[in-house]
């Protein structure tokens, strides 16, 4: 069993006060780099960072499913300014593409040569990561998600040195997130707690996480959604229940869910958030024949009472479904993608890594199945 979570936490509400006294207390006298998205900029919560620090260089072309063209231009930069620590700063893709960037800091060539993992000679710089969503937990994890926009695929890099060093985790950057973005970024969350929880690489260590996490994300979802900004307690829950699915999947994995999430990010640029809410319960109906029992387990964190454990297990999947529907999550024929295109799509969740992690083995004709009853 292997568990690893090298990544310091800070955590509370209006921790991003203390940025600078964190800063300082590892990196003392480093020059820094930032990397966020126009919307962050627009938004004024890069302004709370770099406040404390003026003159920061900022790289804000961060966009929604990171390019590799966009890291490799945002590397050549970096490489001239040479940094000592990057600030990730924004959802999943700021903090992924952080991550990317840090990595050709110290490392010459393109991102896509870095596919895969421990393919860096040199490790990264360090990162302090400001997740500004409740969903990715890319603050905690060793992976850094890159969409190679000629293969329409989406590249993992990662490796034991691909873990921010800091994360700093402050629920109060939620307040003006909006209700569609809480709803699918704490979908997103309920996901990798879910996946973490039934693949076959799950381990009593990962276990104690993504357990931790479903309970929080259950109890505060619908709440968060409701009143982001009234709601302290919520905020606080489905962000800790967010970072805590972090070590819970990358210590173990992820499955299907994102095989084929990824899949049609790659393909359609659909949000990420968006797609794992989609086909999170239509996953779950396949792996159900061999899952059921996990299934039930997060059930009863859920508060189901069934004592059987095929009808828990159901009625946990029709309650993702109807919070799913309440969260007001587009459907999957509202992304408006043609049948002709699921066999593609099939393929791409196929190839991919996380693939034989699910708890159900799954072929192409298996996701072109799944494809189908989503449609």
């Amino acid at each position: 069993m292997r568990f690893h979570l090298p990544t310091r936490i800070f955590f509370g509400s209006g921790m991003i006060s203390r940025i600078k006294e964190i800063v300082e207390e590892d990196f003392k006298d480093a020059s820094l780099f930032l990397v966020t998205d126009k919307g962050i900029r627009e938004a004024g919560i890069a302004d709370k960072a770099l406040s404390h620090f003026p003159g920061i260089p900022v790289f804000d072309e961060v966009e929604q499913n990171p390019k590799h063209t966009t890291i490799n231009r945002a590397g050549e930069i970096v490489r001239k300014i040479k940094p000592d620590l990057v600030i990730g700063l924004g959802g999943g893709s700021s903090l992924d593409a952080a991550k990317a960037i840090a990595l050709l800091a110290t490392n010459p060539g393109k991102i896509e040569d870095y596919e895969g993992k421990g393919k860096y000679k040199s490790p990264p710089l360090p990162v302090l990561a400001i997740p500004t969503t409740c969903g990715t937990a890319s603050e905690v994890t060793w992976v850094s998600v890159i969409t190679h926009t000629e293969r329409m695929f989406k590249m993992s890099i990662k490796g034991p040195h691909m873990f921010p060093a800091v994360a700093l985790v402050d629920p109060d950057l939620l307040i003006t997130l909006p209700p569609p973005l809480v709803a699918s970024t704490g979908l997103d969350a309920l996901t990798h707690a879910v996946e973490a929880y039934t693949v076959k690489p799950a381990t009593f260590l990962t276990d104690i996480f993504a357990r931790e996490s479903l309970k929080l994300i259950f109890e505060s979802l619908e709440r968060a959604y409701g009143n982001i900004k009234g709601d302290k307690e919520a905020r606080e829950k489905i962000m800790l229940g967010s970072t805590l699915a972090g070590p819970a999947f990358c210590n173990s994995d992820v499955g299907a869910v994102h095989c084929v999430a990824e899949a049609v990010g790659s393909l359609f640029d659909t949000p990420h958030g968006v797609a794992n809410s989609i086909f999170l319960p239509f996953v779950m109906e396949f792996n159900l024949p061999v899952a059921k029992d996990r299934y039930a387990e997060i059930a009863k964190i859920a508060g189901v009472e069934e004592k059987d454990n095929e009808t828990a297990a159901r009625e946990l999947i029709r309650m993702i479904k109807f919070l799913s529907s309440s969260l007001n999550i587009p459907s999957f024929k509202e992304l408006g993608i043609k049948e002709n295109q699921f066999p593609e799509i099939a393929q791409k969740s196929f190839e991919n890594n996380s693939n034989p992690s699910n708890p159900r083995e799954a072929g192409v004709e298996d996701y072109l199945e799944i494809l189908k009853k989503a449609a």
